[in-house]
């Protein structure tokens, strides 16, 4: 039964088509805490590379302290939380120094405060450099953010610094184009980029019946290349999408300067190139005077190709060079949201199978009679439903007053056996 609209105008949809509904909230929600099922405080695991946080306002209404999955549900239940979608380097403040009284009921034995941690006025519940809040009270129409893969900020299209949202890489069909996003604040710290080949950038598509034909040609066209002039190779976004208010993200930086309040990650950066592996290169892939001689670009928003993070040089002068702009986690596959959903994925197909095998295993456990019981009832139900379909018109929706009834036929069924 397709879609329908009753008498009434309320929208009716098929169970099918709820059952799809469903899967894809759990699916989305399993993406967003990484397939955290928050059942522990994830303090004892320090400083994660990337995980869901949450901020209380009503503990901490400064917006100075975050919260893993499982605290938001098990020690701020019922108070105003701000989700941060994930946050990198960050370690669970709940019920340290910042929450004054109060105290963690999964882990109270934390220190005093983490000191690593990075804040911003996304803990606020504020986002973008217009500082407004998502869901906005002020606006009809909310729009999906972008945000940036460093800052970790989201950004209103109309505020990136773009003339026209056109200049967004997007297929036909308006979806993106490009795996990151780096806003103009960060850039400015990215000059390097600049010396890699034009695979490292994802370039507008020319739609049909464009009127800025010009300005998309030209969106990187001061990008300049060391690398010759390969067109550019580009993904279906896999991470860094336009949440919503659901999945809003963590850190944002209001300066790369260093200015007051801006995230450089400096306090919880890992050095990167310590350990040796093969990813390593010991010839530079930008030649030996370019790293120290990187040109001065205008800072602007810049849209990053599929898997361009691999294009990185991994050699010991430009790991010293990351290290020292505190972005090692550029280099860090982990870091990625790309990697972090498709751990989040592994996780869910590998929990929906041990629920397979643990209602195998209950059967299996069960006496014959308790088995034929379940086995008969579930039988039963399935006859009363299809009877119901039988005899049901297409053309009417289903009430609860039917659903009612099914259950009702089958509980006089069941006192007839007995």
């Amino acid at each position: 039964m397709a879609s329908e609209t009753v008498d009434d105008g309320e929208q009716t949809i098929t169970i099918k088509e709820y059952l799809n509904e469903v899967e894809e909230e759990e699916l989305e929600a399993d993406l967003v805490l990484g397939g955290d099922e928050g059942k522990e405080c994830t303090y004892t695991k320090g400083y994660m590379k990337r995980q869901a946080i949450f901020s209380c306002l009503t503990c901490t209404p400064e917006g100075n302290a975050g919260v893993c999955t499982a605290c938001s549900l098990s020690c701020h239940d019922s108070h105003e939380i701000v989700e941060l979608w994930t946050k990198r380097n960050f370690k669970c403040d709940c019920g340290n120094s910042k929450f004054g009284e109060f105290f963690c009921k999964l882990f109270p034995s934390k220190d005093v405060e983490n000191v690593d941690n990075l804040y911003n006025h996304n803990f606020k519940g504020l986002y973008c450099t217009c500082n407004r809040p998502y869901p906005d009270p002020d606006v009809e129409e909310q729009v999906e953010m972008i945000q940036c893969c460093m800052c970790e900020d989201w950004f209103h299209e109309e505020h990136i610094g773009l003339e026209s949202s056109n200049e967004i890489p997007r297929d036909e069909e308006g979806e993106p184009l490009y795996e990151d996003f780096i806003c103009n604040a960060c850039s400015a710290v990215c000059s390097f980029l600049s010396l890699y080949p034009q695979t490292m950038w994802a370039a507008v598509v020319q739609h049909s019946g464009s009127t800025n034909t010009k300005k998309d040609k030209d969106v990187m066209q001061d990008i300049p290349s060391a690398c010759g002039s390969e067109k550019p190779e580009n993904g279906i976004c896999s991470g860094s999408s336009p949440k919503k208010d659901d999945v809003m993200a963590d850190t944002k930086s209001e300066s790369l300067s260093g200015g007051k309040g801006f995230d450089t990650g400096e306090s919880s950066e890992k050095k990167v190139g310590s350990n040796k592996d093969d990813s390593s290169h010991t010839k530079c892939l930008l030649g030996e005077n370019l790293v120290s001689d990187i040109p001065i670009l205008p800072s602007k928003p810049l849209f990053l190709s599929k898997n361009w993070r691999d294009i990185l040089c991994r050699c010991e002068k430009c790991l010293d060079m990351y290290n020292q702009k505190h972005i090692g986690y550029l280099v860090d596959k982990e870091d990625s949201i790309a990697e972090y959903e498709k751990t989040a994925k592994q996780k869910r197909e590998e929990k929906l199978q041990q629920q397979e095998g643990s209602e195998l295993s209950f059967l299996d456990k069960l006496g014959h009679v308790e088995k034929m019981e379940i086995l008969n009832g579930i039988a039963d139900m399935k006859d009363e439903f299809r009877t119901f379909l039988e005899s049901f018109d297409p053309s009417n929706a289903v009430t609860s007053a039917d659903v009612h009834q099914i259950f009702e036929n089958l509980a006089k069924k069941r006192r007839r056996v007995e």
